[in-house]
């Protein structure tokens, strides 16, 4: 049937009083009587799309929105007969027409678009035009005009953002219209092209990042040629220029024996021009003279100690600087395995009777000064009581110490022990020979630090000419920064990956990734006097309140599946596959707490009623509830896991200060924090599990079922007690808490291919470092 306006308005009031103004306004503006559409800007894309039909003065007049019309080819008829039939937007289930000589027009929606698009260009509204010019591209990508539209788009919006000095940005639509539409105005985009990247090589340069100019240049010569570009050749020359000049440079420091600089300098004129002649031979010299490798750090070390559970750079560095009475190598199929640095060891089949057999004619100076008396002098002091070096457990293991002949200490054991050589990872320093206490035994020494760079040096000759002179630690800003540094050849080693960065770096070919074969343990370690964490129901709602296995898969892994990264259930390693002899201490029968916001909650009330009691019946105040400090080494990872730990947190109505500690630092001072993120190197449970939990420990639990359970291992005769006697103590520390365990995690590292003698199975990073070579 035929219609007029004036029909459509009076099915416009009926809508409004059958559901309502809210919906009818809404209505309403589909159609009207007189006039045009309203302009509506970027809300017309919040619209169904349309096309309007506008009807003569002769029949009616006004205009109607219509659901997209079906024109062949979306093309209006030129000469219409007859009738078009419509929907009109707003009214469901109801079709219209009209004669085609009541319409005066049509606006087709594409139509629309394409004008209020170039609209918005001319009036360099970009962001505006953005989404419209998409719609297009997405839904009508054959329009004659689009192309025409689409490269003005891409050129205005250069000229506007070279105006404002952003050049990348610039450079990247130059170089998009150029591929889209090379037609375009060829002769101008080229001399933009060529000015915008002039200006942008200046700001390189001037930044001092000449190693991203330089690869800028090399893929602008590869994609225009240098005929085309103007500012390639340009470039080319003063790069040319600037590689020669550090070139020289780097030859007069090598004269000069400056070995760090000339370093320096010659991988500095290889990255301003990779084919400068004699560049790569130049760095193989300075290499050959004073071999050096620069290793990314997410921690440098304040503290060395090689025997530190809780602080990794701690470890690491430690084992560059000091050697250890007996170093842990592996694992294996009964706890760890470990060498006596000095020599053998021997034991009588019954294990009471655990003897060090020194061979010094193997070793090299100053190890191979020691005297057996002095080390029957160490491992005394460390079973006697009152002295700085007592250790309890081996105390407990110890009956006798005694010698036969200069060369051969026997230690006569009380019971028989599963793996007394744990009990004697004792840090060996200047002392043991006579020197001064806290000089050096490893094959390197500290040297100059800075606020991001330790170096260590060789301690005496080398052995070989290819043995590194220098270690060089270069703190990183996140974990993202070392491997790019590591990628473009900045750095030779990083000594901690992320999961997902250890994914993305062993896809180059030009890098090697490895896993260590140990895994860390992360837990929250209760490190105040703070009245709430000191009761377990409190702190088990705490576990409750931790979405763990989002943190890990989600904030830690970037979703990865990662063997051997999962939530745990108490302060030892499960291993890394099944039956894995790494989880000897882990009871996999017991499950981790889940995510029980509720029950938390739950917990939390029952707490405080609890305290109240306690309080009623002693007569005193109940404590204050005071702000949880949680504190946090300075390294991305344990940060982003503590932001989320706080977030969490927060939902139960905690308040919370996250307090990052200094660099270097895994521990905080007494009354700066209330709770710490650890991450332990929980190796042999049989001697760590005292080291966290004892009352000398990190978490310093005076529990009495945690005692007797450190007790009971210490005690044990063979490897089913101790296997039982460490079941029997995770469940403890399962129920009791004295620290609050997270996830384990798998940690990785990555070197060039360059460096050789790394190793595999490390322990530690420089458990081999004075066999490390560069060989290019």
């Amino acid at each position: 049937m035929n219609i007029k306006i004036q029909s459509l308005l009076y099915v416009g009031v009926w809508l409004l009083c059958t559901v309502g103004a809210g919906s009818a306004s809404a209505q309403i503006v589909n159609y009207a009587d007189s006039g045009v559409p309203d302009r509506v800007g970027l809300e017309l894309l919040q619209e169904e799309p349309h096309d309007i039909i506008y009807l003569t003065e002769e029949s009616g007049g006004g205009w109607v929105k219509a659901r997209l019309l079906d024109f062949p080819g979306r093309k209006i008829p030129s000469d219409p007969k007859g009738v078009l039939q419509f929907e009109v937007i707003g009214i469901e289930l109801k079709k219209f027409v009209t004669d085609w000589k009541n319409i005066e027009k049509i606006d087709l929606w594409e139509t629309r678009l394409e004008r209020e698009t170039a609209e918005m260009i001319a009036k360099e509204d970009f962001k505006g035009a953005y989404p419209f010019l998409s719609v297009l591209i997405r839904d009508y990508p054959n329009r004659p005009g689009l192309r025409k539209l689409r490269s003005e788009f891409l050129w205005k919006d250069a000229i506007k953002r070279a105006k404002s000095g952003e050049f990348e940005a610039t450079l990247a639509m130059l170089e998009e219209l150029w591929r889209y539409a090379p037609e375009f105005q060829p002769t101008t985009v080229l001399g933009a092209l060529s000015g915008v990247t002039d200006k942008l090589m200046m700001k390189l340069v001037k930044e001092g990042r000449l190693e991203h100019a330089q690869q800028m240049l090399a893929r602008l010569e590869k994609d225009y040629g240098e005929g085309r570009l103007a500012s390639i050749s340009k470039w080319n020359k003063l790069f040319l220029q600037l590689a020669q000049k550090k070139q020289r440079e780097a030859i007069a420091a090598l004269e000069a024996k400056d070995y760090r600089a000339a370093r320096a300098l010659s991988r500095e004129s290889v990255a301003v021009r990779p084919d400068i002649e004699g560049g790569k031979e130049l760095i193989r010299k300075i290499d050959t003279i004073y071999p050096l490798v620069r290793v990314g750090v997410l921690q440098t070390a304040t503290v060395l100690d090689p025997t530190r559970i809780d602080n990794w750079a701690s470890r690491r560095a430690g084992r560059l600087v000091y050697r250890t009475l007996f170093e842990m190598k592996g694992a294996g199929p009964e706890g760890g395995e470990y060498d006596f640095v000095f020599g053998e060891t021997e034991t009588t089949p019954y294990r009471t009777q655990f003897d060090l057999v020194l061979e010094t004619e193997k070793l090299k100076p100053p190890l191979s000064e020691i005297q057996g008396f002095t080390i029957a002098d160490k491992i005394a002091e460390r079973a006697t009581r009152n002295t700085p070096e007592y250790f309890s457990p081996w105390a407990a293991a110890v009956e006798a110490i005694g010698m036969d002949g200069p060369k051969r200490v026997e230690c006569t054991l009380r019971r028989p022990h599963v793996l007394p050589s744990c009990l004697l990872q004792i840090p060996i320093d200047g002392s043991w020979f006579g020197g001064k206490k806290g000089a050096p035994t490893g094959a390197y020494q500290r040297d100059a630090e800075s606020d991001d760079t330790v170096r260590y040096i060789l301690a005496a000759e080398p052995e070989t000419p290819e043995q590194l002179r220098e270690v060089v630690e270069i703190r990183q800003a996140s974990a993202s920064d070392g491997v790019s540094m590591l990628l473009q050849g900045e750095l030779d080693v990083l000594d901690q990956l992320f999961p997902a960065d250890a994914v993305r770096l062993s896809k180059s070919r030009d890098i090697r990734v490895k896993n260590y074969p140990l895994p860390t343990v992360h837990m929250l370690v209760p490190c105040s006097d703070h009245a709430y964490l000191a009761e377990r129901t409190f702190r088990r709602a705490l576990v409750y309140g931790i979405n763990r296995a989002d943190i890990l898969n989600g904030e830690l892994l970037e979703g990865l599946e990662v063997p051997g990264c999962q939530v745990v259930s108490g302060p030892f390693p499960a291993g890394i596959e099944m039956d894995d002899p790494l989880g000897y201490a882990y009871d996999k029968s017991i499950a981790p707490r889940r995510y029980e916001p509720r029950l938390a909650k739950l917990l939390m009330t029952l707490n405080a009623n609890q305290m109240k009691a306690m309080a009623d019946r002693k007569k005193e105040t109940v404590p204050e509830m005071k702000p949880i400090r949680l504190a946090f080494p300075a390294d991305n990872l344990s940060r982003v896991a503590c932001e989320a730990i706080m977030s969490q947190w927060q939902l139960l109505d905690l308040k919370i200060e996250l307090v990052e500690l200094p660099v270097g630092r895994t521990y905080p001072d007494p009354g700066t924090a209330d709770i710490v993120y650890v991450s332990a190197a929980i190796w042999e449970p049989i001697i760590d599990a005292r080291r966290l939990l004892g009352p000398e420990g990190l978490a310093g639990s005076s529990d009495q079922l945690v005692g007797l359970g450190l007790r009971r291992i210490e005690e044990a005769r063979d490897w089913r007690m101790v296997r039982d006697g460490l079941l029997d103590l995770h469940a403890i520390a399962h129920h009791e808490l004295p620290v609050l365990p997270l996830w384990q995690m798998v940690d990785s590292y990555a070197y060039r291919r360059e460096l050789t003698g790394v190793g595999n199975d490390i322990v530690s990073l420089y458990q081999n470092a004075d066999k490390w070579q560069l060989n290019h």
